[in-house]
This record gives structure tokens, sequence and C-alpha cells, in this order.
């Protein structure tokens, strides 16, 4: 994994089986960053209490929101996520950052599992849209592990540069490292 990976916060999901159209008989379920598939625990966005990155810098901010909302997040995943530094827009690469008028200040997790690597579309460059990987059946072209993740870095950089994401959903491009923790 390349050092220029940052911190970008959490998300409780509920983890979906792979869809029956999906192309990809490695895949068994949907590790997603996008909400296409397996859905965020809640519509959050209309609660304001997510990050520059349009996610959650806690797990413990998740849990108020759940109990603020009257969410009940039994039956979700906790994922922690990692971005790399750079999106993918007219054929480079180009620096990013988080919305500034949100407060960024993700708690990295003591115990994560790295599970893959997801390739997402910013196109309002705001919040996580699709991950093309399941929405648009690429897994069932590109080498992905059971969580329909790409398994390196390198193998995700290398697929986004050479077009393999092109003609899928618009740009840009955001690489995340995506890894599972438990709730404590």
């Amino acid at each position: 994994m390349p050092s220029t990976m940052i911190p970008a916060g959490y998300m409780a999901k509920y983890v979906a089986r792979k869809p029956e159209w999906l192309q990809a008989p490695a895949v068994q379920d949907i590790y997603s960053v996008s909400n296409c598939v397996s859905q965020a625990f809640a519509d959050y966005i209309n609660f304001w209490k997510h990050n520059g990155y349009w996610l959650f810098d806690s797990p413990d901010i998740i849990r108020a929101v759940a109990r603020e909302q009257s969410v009940l997040l039994e039956g979700t995943s906790l994922f922690y996520y990692e971005a790399y530094e750079e999106e993918f827009d007219d054929a480079t690469w180009h620096p990013y950052a988080p919305e500034p008028s949100f407060q960024t200040n993700v708690a990295v997790p003591a115990s994560r599992r790295l599970e893959g690597l997801d390739v997402v579309t910013f196109l309002a460059r705001n919040s996580p849209e699709c991950s093309p990987l399941s929405c648009n059946g690429l897994a069932g072209e590109l080498h992905t592990n059971a969580h329909c993740l790409l398994p390196s870095f390198e193998e995700a950089q290398a697929s986004v540069a050479s077009g393999r994401f092109n003609n899928s959903e618009p740009g840009p491009y955001r690489i995340f490292a995506v890894y599972s923790v438990e709730w404590s």
C-alpha cells in the first residue's frame, strides 16, 4: 500500500450477497464503498454529521447518529476506509482534498483487516457515488476477490490508468482501501 493513503472515515453497511446478475464467479458478497448494492445504515447525509470525505470520523459518531435517529445498527458491518491522495480524471492523476466546510479528524482504528481496494466515482466531487466493480459488473472483467474488491493498490491504480473503468460510470475515479473493523 502506498504511503499516500489518507484516513477517510467509517461507515456501517448492510453487506449484500452477490447479485445474480453479476457475472463474477469469485465474488460472494459486496464490500463496496458506494451504496448501490450494499446499503449504508441510513440515508445519513441529511444528518450532517459526516466529515469532508462524506464518511464518519469514528464508530462513536455512527452510533450517536443511529441513536438520535432511532436507526438500528443490528445486522450492519463496520468498515474503515483510506483513500489514495489523488483521483484520476481527464487521463491524469490529480490531488484532491476533503470538503473543507466539514471537519475531518478520522480516528484510525487500533485493529483492522484489509479486505481489498475499491474504485469509486465522484462526479459531483462529494459523496461516494458508484463502485463500477459491483454497480456496473466490472468484477466480471477484472480479477476481484470474494468481496468484489481488487486485491492490491497497484492493480487498482493500473486498471484505472489503463482505461479499464472507462465507459462504466463518469469519473473522476478514486481508490479506497476497504478495511473491516469489529464493533467494540
